[in-house]
């Protein structure tokens, strides 16, 4: 017994029970690396690529962006985790969905590191990242899963070996709607346009009637953004509502279409409890909407906050760690990015 508990003073043993994982980033406009060991976070560093009001970010200048960060971010990562390349198991990236650019040069150093570092690579599903941090951050048990952002809109649930899509957009995100409202009334991107909407949302006073466009388990955002992005420079310029206003009735409404379908999946699956992830699930007042819809039936709501709802390396090195004891690596000839990459394309074979 002595002779084991100084082994474990070395870590000879722990390291080998506790498997490290690396997690890289950046199918949008933010690049992060993060590292995990047995599930706890050793560092999650990001950077944002953030363009003036009024502007969206195009996939050549945001991978333009990751080019100049990646580097950096990596050392940061490193040394907040106080290891090196000897205590790292595997290198997780993310495979897709997102954008094309971006992602290339995330997967470009993921290869490279792998090869220099003698490393098994291991290609993740971004939305899956989300589920899995979530899952581990909150604890969650197989709850309905709504994960909101700004490229994805989905409802999930878990039934065998996959995360099936129980409900989803037919056109743009929800994120991705308020995205671009915040352009047309001028909002700031810094730190994102979703959270000052959320911010200005809280000073409204008026519920403007917008559309409300639910189809069954799917949800509609282009004509209530359509409708929205036509009326807002009138209804400004007359005094009909202000800005805060505005923000508040889209917010209300698109929420709300939200709650409507996750709680029919949670009625279909006969489950009481539901987690939010996404870098829109940041977002308090749905958070508060979807509390209020689970406790009515006698369950609970999971929410974390941005630190790891939004886009961040951590999540690939989660899902890359359950990936990892699988032994589910990536050949390196099909380490390739994928823009269009489902959630239910993955076999999920580490929950029973």
């Amino acid at each position: 017994l002595c002779f084991f508990e100084e082994l474990l003073k070395y870590n000879w043993i722990t390291a080998a029970a506790m498997p490290t994982v690396i997690g890289l980033e950046g199918s949008a406009n933010k690049v992060g690396i993060g590292i995990i060991r047995d599930g706890k976070v050793l560092s999650n560093p990001r950077r944002t690529y953030i363009t003036p009001p009024g502007e969206g970010f195009i996939p050549r200048d945001t991978a333009k962006h990751h080019q100049k960060w990646i580097l950096v971010v990596l050392k940061e990562a490193l040394e907040q985790a106080k290891v090196t390349k000897d205590n790292i198991d595997a290198i997780a990236y993310t495979k897709g969905p997102g954008m094309g650019g971006p992602l290339v040069v995330v997967a470009i150093v993921a290869r490279t590191l792998s090869q220099l570092w003698n490393k098994p690579i291991i290609g993740v599903n971004h939305c899956i990242g989300h589920i899995e941090m979530g899952r581990l951050i909150t604890g969650a048990n197989k709850p309905i899963v709504l994960y909101v952002s700004g490229g994805n809109t989905q409802v999930i649930a878990f039934s065998e070996r996959k995360y099936r899509i129980f409900g989803e957009t037919i056109d743009i995100a929800v994120g991705n709607c308020l995205d671009r409202f915040a352009r047309v009334i001028k909002l700031s991107n810094d730190p994102s346009p979703g959270y000052n909407i959320e911010q200005l949302a809280k000073e409204g006073k008026q519920l403007i009637d917008l559309p409300y466009s639910v189809k069954g388990m799917d949800v509609s955002f282009s004509g209530i953004l359509s409708f929205i992005e036509e009326r807002s420079h009138s209804y400004l310029q007359s005094g009909k509502c202000t800005k805060a206003d505005l923000c508040f009735s889209l917010q209300e409404t698109v929420f709300a279409m939200l709650v409507e379908t996750t709680e029919r999946a949670m009625a279909h699956c006969r489950s009481s409890d539901v987690l939010i992830v996404g870098g829109v699930g940041c977002n308090l007042r749905l958070q508060e909407m979807m509390r209020l819809m689970a406790e009515e039936r006698g369950g609970q709501m999971y929410g974390i906050d941005e630190r790891y709802c939004i886009d961040n390396g951590a999540m690939i090195a989660q899902a890359g760690l359950k990936m990892y004891e699988k032994h589910l690596y990536t050949p390196l000839e099909e380490t390739v990015c994928r823009q269009r990459f489902r959630t239910d394309e993955v076999e999920v074979t580490w929950i029973d």
